[in-house]
Formats: structure tokens, sequence, C-alpha cells
């Protein structure tokens, strides 16, 4: 069976946050993959570097942060080589991003018709009349909300509400690739539910790709294909969702997992011990290797490479 292609290639991307005390290393050199049509799940603590990839893929990482190195390739398009009016023109018609706190993302005082002119406007498409309110009306719709939505602010929206909105502007021009930063931590469980469905609907409608970003392993155990680990800014797993709950490789994808509370059976709840390493003064060698249960001399010294051990599984990790 032929492999579905690459939608967007990142290779060795870093970023850092330069401050008076050094430079803080949030994301050290990762490289990955997300396919045509995939969900793709970033998973880890927070701080792990998850928020800072989405910014650069998007590349609006703003000083002091800075992208060191990195190739971002979108559908056969390096976004790092193009100019800031090819990369802005970029943003919401070849990648998107919902955003994490939908309050924060929406302008408190227009209504949300007029959000969605300021995307379609900036990139050209601008409608009046009778032709816009039918775009609006069609957005709204593929999100789940009724047309009058359109002409209410914010404040007047629920939280799920707001955040249906968000994921209305992040589609409204068909982007190729959709960037979900943790689009229902503030919401409750039912509200989660709905924008996912959400979520997964109008990437199904558009054909798009999705990265997920969060810390709930649940959430990614039902809606993405695949996931990728993060650790103190480096990607330490990727692997297909069901195999990584079946039988996940590095120790800390092994405790993430075991960490989780089970319906089945009644135990205490286990946590990781330790704490992660500081991203200014990041130890050399593994970076998990003070809180890894199997941790070697080896670890201490050599820095293991992300590499495939089995069919679409990698890891970061000297048992391997």
């Amino acid at each position: 069976m032929t492999p579905t292609p690459a939608l967007l290639e990142v290779s060795d991307l870093r970023v850092h946050y330069h401050t008076s005390r050094g430079a803080v290393q949030a994301v050290n050199g990762i490289s990955f993959s997300i396919r045509e049509g995939e969900r793709f799940g970033l998973v880890g603590e927070s701080g792990s570097g998850k928020s800072t990839i989405a910014l650069a893929l998007l590349r609006l990482i703003r000083p002091p942060g800075k992208i060191e190195t990195g190739r971002v390739v979108l559908d056969g398009v390096a976004l790092r080589d193009l100019s800031e009016e090819g990369m802005r023109r970029a943003r919401l018609a070849g990648i998107a991003l919902v955003a994490q706190g939908a309050m924060n993302s929406l302008n408190p005082i227009l209504r949300v018709k007029e959000q969605i002119r300021d995307g379609l406007n900036d990139h050209g498409l601008r409608l009046s009349g009778k032709a816009f309110e039918t775009r609006v009306a069609e957005l709204l719709a593929s999100v789940g909300l009724k047309r009058d939505v359109a002409d209410l602010f914010p404040h007047e929206l629920s939280g799920g509400m707001k955040q249906r909105v968000c994921i209305a502007i992040a589609i409204s021009l068909k982007p190729k690739l959709i960037i979900a930063d943790e689009p229902t931590s503030a919401l409750d469980v039912v509200v989660q539910r709905q924008v996912m469905d959400t979520l997964v609907a109008v990437q199904s409608q558009l054909g798009a790709s999705v990265i997920l970003i969060g810390h709930d392993m649940g959430l990614m155990a039902q809606v993405v294909n695949r996931v990728g680990i993060m650790y103190a800014g480096d990607l330490v797993e990727v692997s297909p969702v069901a195999d990584l709950f079946r039988e996940p490789l590095h120790p800390y994808s092994q405790l993430l997992i075991a960490s989780l509370p089970s319906l089945h059976q009644k135990e205490a709840f286990q946590g990781i011990p330790g704490l992660p390493p500081s991203l200014l003064n990041r130890p050399a060698g593994c970076p998990f290797r003070s809180r890894c249960p199997h941790a070697m001399e080896r670890c201490a010294v050599e820095t293991p490479p992300l590499r495939e051990v089995r069919p679409d599984q990698r890891v970061a990790c000297h048992l391997y």
C-alpha cells in the first residue's frame, strides 16, 4: 500500500528564548511530519515546548524568542523562506491556528461577523451584502452555530460557542493544516466533546490535517491517528495512537500512561516523581534520566537520537 504523502515536514526545529541569564532552549532540534488528512497529537507536560512549536510553525515567535534553526515545508512550500508578506498570506489560507483560550483570541468589541470579515478582507476576499451574509452563515453552520450568532459579541457567547467561533474563523479560507492548541482546556467535559466533534467534522469536510496540542491522553486516544510525546523541548516518541497505548516505548510515555486513572479497578494514583530539567542549563545526555527508572551510565553523557525502532514507531531512548 502506498504511504500517504506528507503535507507538513519539520526538520531540526530549534527555538530559544534569550534572557539575561542565557538562552532558554524551549524546542531542541525536533523533526516530524504530518500526513495529508491526518490528525496528529502533541502531548507533554506544561513547558515541554508544545505551544512554542505551534507558534514557530506559524512564524509567530516574538522577541526574546527566536527560531534558531529548522526547515518547515507545508505542501511543498518552505515557510521559513517566505517574505513577511508571503507568510502573512499563508496564515489562515494555508495554515491556521485555533488558539488556547477563545475569549483571549476574540476581539471583545467586535461582533462575530466582523471578526470573520477581518480575516477574509486581509486575504483579498472582499464580500459584501448578501454574499458576505451567506458566507458567514455557512461558516457558522459548519461548526454547529445558528446564523444569528453572527450579530453577537464574544461576551454574549458560552465558552463552547466562543471556541466554535474560533474554529469557524480558522477554516474560513479552507487551510490545509489546522493547529488546535488545547482547544478544550477551559471547557467542561460535555462541551469538550462537542468542540472536538466539531473540529473533526470540519477537518473531514475540508480534507485538512490537524495538529492537536494538549496533555489529555484520554482525548488524544479518541481523536488523533498518531501521537508525538514531548519532554523538555525534545520529541521523545512518535507512534500510532493505538500502539502507544498498547505498548509505549519511551519510559516517559510508559509513566504517563500508567498515571491515567482506570475505570475498571480502584488503585492509588501514580505520579511521575521529580521535575523536568531546566531548559536554561540543559543537562548532558538524556533529559529524562533523573526521573527514569531504567537510566544507565550511558544516559548521562549521550543524548539518544529519535529513530525508528519498529514500523512507524520512533523513540529517543538507549533501551532500543
